[in-house]
């Protein structure tokens, strides 16, 4: 169904500021138009003028990169003749069989589980919201992306490499894969779906699709 913008479900939601707590009622937004909080002023929704068409596409953007990003070399550690190269999924394993295991459990959650099933979750709904079809689970779904998106960590990860790879400048020679640059532009382009991520524009197109009521 195309984008419309201003729904006819309900007409206005109770939502709390998260810099002030202070509760207050969204009406529906028309598309460009955001809403702001009366005591603080930080922006509590809005509704892109594009509509969940650019969302859709930085997230199946995402998902590309991170093809390339999590099966193509990473680095390659050249010391005293012996090279060794790695992937992204492949470092969380090396730290696991270095005796490292809670910290290569971490490292495969926050860069690897996370980000997939963030990216994965969003376009699901964005896509079932879209096309105006309810598919099933879509809102316990809806409500598992806010548990998941702390779990995502693609940028804290990027430092610890960058610290790894001053420290180790000195004993080795550092070879950069593909993969770190398809990485970096996964860290921008996710950083800009998750930006264009609207809750509240969805969780109001849902309700005018029925499925609040169908999941109680």
């Amino acid at each position: 169904m195309p984008d419309s913008g201003a729904g006819r479900g309900r007409a206005r939601e109770l939502v709390a500021c998260h810099q002030c707590d202070e509760l207050q009622c969204i009406g529906m937004l028309a598309p460009g138009q955001s809403a702001h909080c009366y005591r603080c002023g930080a922006l509590l929704a809005r509704n892109p003028a594009g509509g969940l068409l650019l969302p859709i596409v930085l997230n199946m953007s995402a998902l590309l990169l991170m093809l390339l990003a999590y099966f193509l070399p990473f680095l390659t550690l050249e010391i005293q003749g012996r090279s060794q190269q790695t992937t992204l999924p492949g470092t969380a394993k090396a730290l696991y069989d270095a005796g490292m295991g809670e910290t290569g459990i971490v490292v495969l959650l926050t860069t690897v589980v996370g980000p997939i099933l963030l990216v994965t979750g969003s376009l699901y709904v964005l896509l079932s919201v879209q096309l105006y079809k309810p598919l099933p689970g879509l809102r316990h779904i809806m409500v598992w992306i806010g548990h998941v998106l702390p779990w995502g960590m693609l940028d804290v990860f990027m430092v610890g490499v960058l610290v790894a790879a001053v420290k180790l400048s000195d004993m080795a020679n550092l070879v950069v894969g593909p993969a770190l640059y398809a990485y970096v532009a996964l860290i921008v382009v996710s950083t800009a779906a998750l930006s264009q991520f609207e809750p509240h524009i969805i969780w109001a197109r849902m309700d005018r699709m029925g499925v609040w009521y169908r999941a109680r």
